[in-house]
């Protein structure tokens, strides 16, 4: 009776976590759409009163702004991707792994605006959700980029990778963190 109680008690524990989990999950999701609509509508917004090169300039000073905006304790959310356009993006460990996934996963098929994942990782519930290359990302990531604009971001983005993108690949992905210890 005793080995039923424990087994019991383990598979509700189990239970909890995966209910606590599904919540993060669905809490930290939500926080998505608000973020990646402020920081498209800040490059559109600077496409349309000076075009890409303005975008590229917006992208360089805003988006680290909206970041943080976004960032709201006890969440920190931000962007990365296997090809970086701005170094202080680049992925960490399991970041990478998971980008690395989803690149895998969209090779075999999967949609990439489907692709996410979240999992506790030392102490911190994490969560990844892949961006598709939209259409308005294609004038600084695409395959064609004017030699004007391929020359600006050489200049801000020394080190850029984040180019040679088509429509619908993926581009990299919103990432997000909560401590657990922080949990209510």
């Amino acid at each position: 009776m005793r080995i039923a109680t424990l087994v019991l008690l383990a598979t509700l524990g189990s239970q909890a976590v995966a209910a606590d989990t599904q919540q993060l999950a669905a809490e930290g999701a939500a926080l998505i759409p608000p973020f990646q609509q402020q920081l498209l509508e800040t490059v559109k917004a600077a496409m349309q009163s000076g075009g890409p090169v303005k975008a590229v300039e917006a992208c360089q000073l805003l988006a680290p702004q909206i970041t943080s905006q976004h960032s709201k304790a006890p969440w920190t959310v931000g962007r990365t991707a296997l090809k970086l356009r701005n170094p202080a993006n680049a992925p960490d460990a399991w970041e990478r792994q998971v980008l690395e996934q989803f690149a895998a996963r969209a090779a075999a098929g999967e949609p990439i605006a489907e692709l996410k994942h979240a999992e506790i990782v030392d102490g911190e519930f994490r969560l990844m959700k892949a961006i598709p290359t939209g259409e308005p990302c294609l004038a600084c990531h695409g395959q064609q980029i004017k030699p004007e604009l391929a020359a600006v971001i050489d200049q801000r983005y020394p080190q850029d990778q984040a180019r040679g993108f088509a429509l619908g690949e993926l581009r990299g992905a919103f990432t997000l963190r909560r401590a657990l210890a922080d949990q209510p």
